[in-house]
């Protein structure tokens, strides 16, 4: 049984954690599927969208606290492993976002520390109304610190910190307020929902999408002047394109676009 099982389907990667028995935690092995999945949807042109999900009961619970235990067994007290996996990890949730095609995270039960980070980190979320989400890792001592990283650009400041602080779960509902999900979801919707949006997604010029979803992640971490500059040249790529071309001139003659991609 695969860790991650991959299907796809009409455009769609679904990419499903396939641990239930660890609640999907996000183990060595778990890591390395992901990672290895992305690069290889990264250049499947066939693919317009990609929706994660977990398996069992829960999406995902972060990191595999036994393995972690057992890194501690290093000579250096588990430093070394601990830097790498922190790393894999960084580099995994990154590759989320490098990758040209939207990534939907469709949760259920519950997501913490570092699953609840993945969700943060999707470009898209959509919930069941009963999930769960936290940052609890300071309940067993371990500030959750990475995960702050994805979170802190969901959700409004003051509120980050309380999560990250007092170890609280937040409902699906609240996470859609403060922005970590776009909406939640009654839980027999979930698939459809999910599904509705990602078809939504497949039907728009696939060059479009990859050049706004690489320009979207740059201008944020510009100042103002610096993000305009920036996709002011973007657009000026976009609107080169020859199937943008197209899309505007079946815009004005009210017909369907003849897109060549």
């Amino acid at each position: 049984m695969a860790i991650l099982e991959r299907h796809d389907k009409d455009a769609v990667a679904h990419l499903q954690l396939n641990a239930p028995e660890r609640l999907n935690a996000l183990s060595d092995e778990m890591l390395a599927a992901l990672q290895d999945a992305l690069e290889q949807i990264a250049e499947d042109r066939d693919v317009r969208a990609v929706i994660l999900s977990g398996a069992g009961k829960a999406f995902c619970t972060g990191h595999d606290l036994k393995q972690m235990t057992a890194g501690r067994q290093h000579e250096d007290g588990g430093k070394a492993y601990f830097k790498d996996l922190f790393d894999r990890c960084a580099r995994m949730m990154m590759a989320v976002q490098a990758i040209p095609q939207p990534v939907i995270a469709q949760v259920h039960g519950i997501a913490t520390a570092a699953g609840c980070q993945l969700v943060a980190t999707c470009d898209l979320a959509i919930a069941a109304e009963d999930t769960r989400f936290g940052v609890n890792g300071v309940n067993i001592g371990l500030f959750c610190s990475t995960p702050m990283v994805a979170l802190t650009r969901n959700i409004p400041r003051k509120q980050a910190f309380e999560m990250l602080t007092t170890g609280q779960f937040i409902d699906a509902p609240r996470a859609a307020e403060l922005g970590l999900i776009n909406r939640a979801v009654p839980a027999d919707k979930l698939a459809d929902e999910t599904n509705a949006l990602a078809q939504t997604l497949t039907q728009k010029l696939g060059a479009a999408v990859k050049i706004g979803k690489r320009a979207f992640y740059e201008q944020l971490q510009m100042p103002l002047d610096q993000a305009y500059a920036h996709t002011g040249n973007v657009m000026v790529e976009n609107m080169l394109h020859r199937d943008t071309e197209e899309g505007i001139a079946a815009f004005i003659e009210k017909r369907p676009p003849d897109w060549s991609q």
